[in-house]
């Protein structure tokens, strides 16, 4: 049975050391670190969005059609980043691929509805 354990042991230090000199899982975990610095730049932006489209509320009833349609836009990249930093996705966000797509006719919807 102890011999069994070895084997296993012995296999297991080999996947270890394959996965520690694996130059295409450090290039990712260097990645991630990245999009996480800049995933909490773009939480900063959302704060200031919110704050924006509250005093543009307070001001004309309505929010700024413009800036939703761009919070829509930096919403979905978000999500992008936080499935690549969650493995849910293998796919980089902007600016390894496009900035994500926004429906004029979707924000318009979302304008309507307030």
């Amino acid at each position: 049975m102890s011999a069994n354990r070895e084997k296993a042991g012995g296999a297991m230090d080999e996947k270890l050391k394959k996965n520690l000199m694996s130059e295409s899982l450090w290039l990712r975990i260097l990645y991630m670190v990245i999009f996480y610095l800049v995933s909490q730049v773009a939480i900063m932006l959302v704060a200031i969005l919110a704050v924006a489209q509250a005093l543009f509320s307070l001001v004309t009833g309505k929010p700024n059609l413009n800036l939703q349609e761009f919070s829509i836009g930096l919403n979905r990249y978000l999500y992008q980043i936080l499935c690549f930093l969650t493995f849910n996705s293998d796919k980089k966000p902007y600016p390894f691929n496009d900035w994500p797509k926004v429906d004029h006719a979707e924000a318009v919807e979302q304008y309507r509805n307030e």
